[in-house]
């Protein structure tokens, strides 16, 4: 979103009117343009209603009636001007700085707001001269009248453009605070017993519609803006630490994490430009956070395998803060994920069920625990299926299998005992841990 310089502040009477070329001027002629207002009013509006397609409305309209009493008021505070140059004219400076305010929330421009100073400008200039010859007032007054016409003009069209932009500035404040809300919310795990707000105000009030299903991206180092062209409104974004969380509406129904070129998600690879990422899978909004806890372990993972590597590729896994950056689909690895969370649980499970091995020399042990792993996984559980996958000779696995099973005997056709050993040995072999 564009940011904008700090309003200066209004100007003052003797900044923008208490000067020439009013002083020029003779006081009486106020009293001979007061009467004339109200027709310059009506041939001011027709020409603005003609020539300026905002203020193409009727009369009797909200837009109507605004416009007819800024332009009497313009003509009321020209003619104190002419009579009084020095006199305080505050008032009127807020009255066009609020008017910039409301032509800002009625979806209008602030080239519309100078277009139609400028035609009130034009057919002031030509209804002021008349004024002039018909009172037969010297010539030499039609330069400094019209000079005073345009600094009158271009002065509350200045105020008129500050209102407006202070009102954007206010509003786009008030926008960026109500989605940081919102992105807070979404990003909040719901706590025993306590009453979450439903989003979907939220939502409202920050002008984003709430998807059927998003997720979360975590960008780590995560400082500074992440600029997404194309795709930037429709993100919400939040720091946590120093990791950059992005929540990215995904339009599909029940769909994944992965989208064509065109989508977003394309986008925001694009944009990270090497940083490391994570995205968490697909959820509804309310389990957000639950993207962001698994977009998190994937990185906190590949940071730990980092670490265990010296800062380069451990296991097969890259560290954060890679030079070419890597973006991991949290969505592909949740099974290790989860057992990555449950890691204190997982090893007390395996200290208890490969308890057998934990009496045997250490390369017996890590070769018995690779092939009741592979014996687990297998569909037949024979000798040569276990040998194929391991790559050893089938008499090979065949000893091992005999090995296992006067260590563990019926416990390996027990199908609560092969669950919680898979899980162990899943859990040791995430952790790098070598043996029970």
């Amino acid at each position: 979103m564009q940011e904008y310089a700090p309003l200066s502040p209004p100007p003052g009477p003797g900044e923008a009117f208490a000067r020439a070329p009013w002083h020029e001027l003779p006081p009486g002629l106020a009293a001979l343009i007061r009467p004339r207002i109200d027709a310059i009013v009506a041939e001011m509006v027709e020409a603005i209603r003609v020539e300026v397609v905002p203020y193409r409305r009727p009369l009797d309209s909200a837009v109507g009636r605004d416009l007819m009493e800024s332009i009497r008021r313009a003509l009321h505070q020209f003619a104190e001007l002419v009579e009084h140059p020095d006199s305080p004219q505050d008032h009127h400076l807020r009255h066009f700085r609020e008017l910039g305010r409301v032509e800002y929330r009625s979806g209008r421009t602030t080239d519309g707001i100078q277009a139609a100073f400028r035609v009130g400008a034009r057919v002031g200039s030509r209804r002021y001269a008349e004024v002039l010859q018909a009172a037969a007032l010297p010539p030499e007054l039609v330069l400094p009248l019209h000079e005073a016409v345009l600094v009158h003009i271009n002065a509350l069209s200045n105020e008129a453009v500050a209102g407006f932009r202070a009102e954007r500035l206010r509003s786009e404040g008030e926008l960026k605070r109500a989605r940081r809300t919102l992105a807070e919310r979404l990003l909040e795990p719901p706590g025993p017993g306590a009453d979450r707000t439903p989003p979907e105000p939220l939502a409202e009030r920050a002008g984003w519609p709430l998807p059927r299903t998003l997720a979360c991206l975590l960008v780590r180092p995560g400082g500074g803006r992440l600029a997404v062209p194309g795709a930037d409104a429709g993100l919400l974004t939040a720091q946590r630490g120093n990791d950059l969380v992005l929540i990215v509406p995904l339009p599909e129904p029940g769909g994944g994490t992965r989208q064509g070129p065109a989508g977003p998600l394309d986008r925001i690879r694009t944009a990270l430009r090497g940083r490391t990422a994570a995205l968490g899978p697909a959820v509804a909004p309310d389990d957000a956070w639950l993207s962001l806890q698994c977009a998190r372990a994937a990185l906190d993972r590949r940071t730990a395998a980092g670490a265990g590597a010296g800062g380069g590729a451990g296991g097969g896994l890259s560290g954060a803060g890679l030079p070419g950056g890597e973006f991991v689909l949290a969505e592909e690895e949740l099974g290790e994920l989860h057992l990555l969370r449950a890691a204190p649980v997982g090893r007390l499970l395996a200290a208890r069920v490969l308890a057998p091995l934990a009496e045997l020399s250490r390369g017996r042990a890590d070769r018995l625990a690779e092939t009741l792993e592979a014996l687990l996984m297998s569909w037949g559980r024979t000798a040569p299926e276990v040998a194929r996958v391991l790559g050893i000779h089938p008499q090979t696995a065949r000893r091992r299998l005999h090995r296992l099973d006067a260590l563990f005997g019926e416990r390996l056709a027990d199908p609560a005992f092969r669950f919680e050993a898979l899980l162990a040995l899943r859990t040791r072999s995430l952790l790098g841990e070598r043996r029970p």
